[in-house]
């Protein structure tokens, strides 16, 4: 029987293909991770309150063994932010009905601040902290997507309106997340 992946998230999880055919991240996950099942339980403009409200029908229901938890985007946005302290209970709730051992809980990534200018690199890295903190404090995986892609010098080239991934972009995704995956297996004696 083969190993059930889900990934949760807004649009940047939801959507699985460009208009032009191309892979988003979980068809790409699901090459990868060719004897997993990877489910795609993104909604669109989702923050975290809404991933609380459907993680019952969404995630639990279908008794995943890894829930790749990737969140935030909508949490920091200037026009419907979700405060800090409501963000960290939020993940702590969603990490505790997971089970910190199968979550992987991944921060939300950087933004081109000129477009769309509702969110802001400080912001996210504050949240991004809370992200950090709440694994620490459940004892799940943390992958610190934020740090990692505004370290690659031209990220901004990732995406397509300064919030969302273009087909490069999720590439890196994908290839970040899969080798955050492999190395969770092998840490924890899983087949990948």
């Amino acid at each position: 029987m083969s190993k059930r992946l889900i990934c949760f998230g807004d649009s940047i999880t939801a959507r699985e293909t460009f208009e032009n055919g191309a892979y988003r991240l979980t068809p790409r996950l699901r090459i990868a991770l060719s004897d997993w099942e990877v489910l795609n339980a993104g909604i669109s403009g989702n923050n975290t309150r809404d991933a609380v409200a459907r993680i019952y029908d969404d995630v639990l229901s279908f008794n995943p063994d890894l829930v790749i938890v990737l969140l935030g985007a909508n949490d920091t946005a200037s026009h419907k932010r979700i405060d800090i302290t409501e963000y960290r209970a939020n993940l702590l709730q969603i990490t505790n009905l997971i089970t910190p051992q199968k979550a992987v809980l991944v921060s939300p990534s950087p933004v081109d601040e000129n477009r769309p200018r509702n969110r802001t690199n400080i912001d996210i890295k504050r949240y991004c902290e809370v992200v950090e903190d709440v694994a620490h404090t459940t004892g799940s995986q943390f992958i610190n997507l934020f740090f990692h892609m505004i370290a690659h010098p031209g990220y901004i080239s990732f995406l397509s309106d300064g919030l969302h991934f273009n087909e490069s972009g999720y590439e890196f995704l994908s290839d970040f997340l899969f080798s955050h995956i492999v190395l969770l297996c092998r840490q924890n004696g899983r087949q990948y």
